[in-house]
């Protein structure tokens, strides 16, 4: 395939990945402080504060400086694409129940369900203001992105809502589930930073495939670090078999199991004991005896190699691509 041309300011220096994300910061640690009901913006701060790596506004970031656009002009759709993903953890909090995030309470906890509905809500709203600032002529293919991507990750979350219930889920159903849920983000953040710098529309289409299947790459191997991870890096290991998940460890199981094994592993896959250990280590066997790691970490190395031919098939100075094939890596090799 040929190589995709590039925008005309490709020459710029690019800006380094610690200054990319201070200027994310920066906004982020004002987002709410003007806004009053306290108790809407006081969660919002709050969850804002617990930190993450900020991998997809700083995508957004290096999106824009991989074409040569300009940084300051990109840094509230950035922040609005942190936003947005802070709104959707606030809900997932609650229907995953989930009461610890980074290690502190989550907001339904601290506060209660409906202020974390209604503070998860106020930050989609807030998203949208941020992104309706971006230069008129760019607006409509941004919230284009923005609006489908929002729809797509909800399509996502709840195909994983219907496969607790659902039998047969296969390994396709469950890789197009974790595109929707987790890939069309970081899609959607490295694209909305080629709109910005004014890319072609095919080299903003390959790097938006370059982030989906970094994505998928990403979701597998946290599927594997969730089970088979180092517990010396303080992640808890097993949540996933606790409860229930069906991620690519178990179908690749069940799909390759006799039949005896197949019954025992469904059979630990229908209760939610009080003490998760043994379940945990049973599965754990069973996963190991049938190479289910082994062929997660195949499919891991599938699309991150399929990631990087997008990036390469990108006609910018290699320089320009550092900081990308920087963060892929260090995506692909974290222990946590």
């Amino acid at each position: 395939m040929a190589n995709i041309s590039s925008h005309s300011m490709i020459n710029q220096p690019p800006l380094s990945s610690g200054e990319l994300r201070q200027l994310i910061q920066e906004k982020l640690d004002h987002v709410a402080e003007t806004y009053l009901p306290k108790e809407l913006y006081e969660p919002i701060t709050y969850t804002l504060s617990l930190g993450g790596k900020r991998i997809r506004p700083w995508m957004v970031l290096l999106g824009c400086d991989l074409f040569g656009g300009d940084i300051q002009k990109a840094v509230r759709p950035a922040v609005a694409i942190e936003l947005f993903h802070n709104f959707t953890l606030l809900h997932d909090d609650i229907m995953d129940r989930a009461p610890i995030r980074r290690g502190r309470e989550t907001v339904y906890k601290k506060w209660n369900e409906n202020t974390a509905i209604l503070s998860g809500d106020t930050l989609f709203a807030l998203a949208l203001e941020y992104l309706s600032e971006v230069e008129p002529g760019l607006l409509p293919s941004v919230l284009k992105l923005f609006t489908n991507t929002a729809r797509e990750v909800c399509e996502g979350q709840q195909y994983d809502m219907n496969f607790e219930t659902t039998a047969g889920v296969s390994i396709r159903d469950y890789l197009e589930m974790i595109r929707l849920k987790t890939a069309v983000l970081l899609g959607c953040s490295l694209k909305m930073g080629a709109i910005l710098a004014k890319a072609p529309v095919e080299a903003a289409e390959k790097l938006y495939s370059f982030g989906q299947n970094l994505g998928i790459s990403f979701q597998l191997q946290d599927d594997l670090l969730d089970t088979f991870g180092d517990v010396s890096f303080g992640k808890e290991i097993g949540g996933d078999i606790s409860s229930n998940k069906k991620t690519f460890l178990f179908i690749h199981s069940l799909e390759t199991a006799d039949h005896k094994t197949r019954e025992i592993l469904e059979k630990w896959y229908s209760k939610v004991p009080d003490d998760s250990a043994e379940k945990i280590q049973q599965v754990k066997s069973i996963f190991s005896s049938l190479k289910a790691a082994e062929k997660t970490t195949e499919q891991i190395n599938i699309y991150f190699e399929k990631a990087l031919k997008d990036l390469e098939e990108i006609n910018v100075p290699a320089e320009k691509k550092k900081d990308l094939i920087k963060l892929a890596h260090s995506l692909l090799n974290r222990k946590s």
